[in-house]
């Protein structure tokens, strides 16, 4: 058995699955953590392998993770299916859904490929939840502000020492609810990317990191996995694709605009959610020591001043990046 840390987690986690579970553990080793304080073991053992989520109950709820799963998979998105799971430990036994995810496979010939058959579990998503009983949280007014204050709070004011004006601030952030808010209202699973979509045998991808789902405006997922945060494609390829996708999802009956509208809908959630995720990449390093996401927020970056140069509102808000905080932002790499 190999294990990294043998902390007091990993070795109740080691009791759960030898004397809980029975399993005959041949090996442990870490499959992967995320930006939380969830980490995740690929267990090999006498009856097969899988996938072990270890979520500390002091700071996870494993209980949203369970309820998501059943209601995506009711919709016929590809979860990993759960075995087992001791909420009160903070254990869950995964299907393995393998080691290889999008952003690992991608590359300008298979990308149509691949996105088409993400986009096509996507629409799965928008069209097979019934938002009115699903019994998600909104996606409101409270939240969309929460998040953008992460970016003011985090990457401008305690890293860099910058204040973003209150009469640059009051209007973007008008602006980015407003448009979020005017979009119809669909299942939202959040982190629609390329690093959450695992690329398995067939043409469905398999779909995790799904715990913080909403309900919520229709453009997010699609502008998460088009501009992501993670790769980033040439912007004529990126508008093909959004048109494709607003085809089917007008097809569908879903939206009843013209593609102007829905790609400024497209282009303003984006801009709200790489502001909210350089603030969160910026946290991960000041507080939680994780650094590794600073090496993507320049790529981010480059879709926020993208959407900026599009839009006359956003011409004061664009001033005030290129002119005050790009400049500190580049010392202090």
């Amino acid at each position: 058995m190999s294990l990294l840390d043998h902390d007091a987690r990993s070795l109740s986690l080691i009791n759960w699955l030898e004397n809980s579970l029975a399993l005959e553990v041949i090996e442990l080793t870490a499959a992967s953590s995320d930006a939380s304080f969830r980490r995740y073991f690929r267990v090999i053992h006498s009856g097969g392998r899988h996938i072990v989520m270890d979520a500390p109950p002091e700071q996870e709820n494993t209980e949203p993770f369970i309820r998501i799963a059943q209601l995506f998979g009711s919709a016929g998105l590809h979860v990993p299916h759960i075995f087992q799971h001791d909420s009160k430990l903070g254990f869950l036994l995964l299907e393995d859904l393998g080691s290889v995810n999008l952003l690992d496979s991608l590359n300008p010939g298979n990308a149509g490929r691949l996105y088409r058959q993400a986009l096509s579990s996507l629409l799965k998503l928008q069209t097979g939840i019934d938002c009115a009983v699903c019994g998600l949280p909104a996606y409101d007014t409270a939240l969309l502000s929460r998040e953008l204050a992460i970016f003011t709070d985090w990457f401008l004011e305690k890293w860099l020492g910058v204040t973003l004006p209150i009469s640059i601030r009051q209007p973007l952030q008008q602006l980015l609810i407003d448009s979020a808010l005017e979009q119809p209202q669909v299942c939202v699973h959040r982190d629609f990317h390329s690093r959450n979509l695992m690329v398995l045998d067939g043409d469905a991808p398999g779909v995790i990191d799904f715990q913080d789902a909403v309900i919520g405006p229709i453009s997010y997922d699609v502008v998460s996995l088009l501009r992501d945060c993670y790769i980033r494609w040439p912007e004529t390829r990126v508008e093909q694709w959004a048109y494709d996708y607003y085809q089917k999802l007008g097809q569908a009956g879903l939206v009843q605009v013209d593609f102007a509208l829905f790609k400024r809908w497209f282009d303003l959630m984006g801009l709200q959610r790489h502001l909210k995720a350089v603030g969160i990449f910026a946290r991960l390093h000041l507080r939680d020591g994780k650094s590794g996401y600073l090496a993507d927020i320049p790529r981010t970056m480059a879709h926020i001043t993208t959407v900026c140069e599009l839009y006359p509102e956003l011409e004061a808000f664009k001033v005030f990046l290129t002119r005050q905080v790009l400049p500190i932002y580049r010392t202090a790499l």
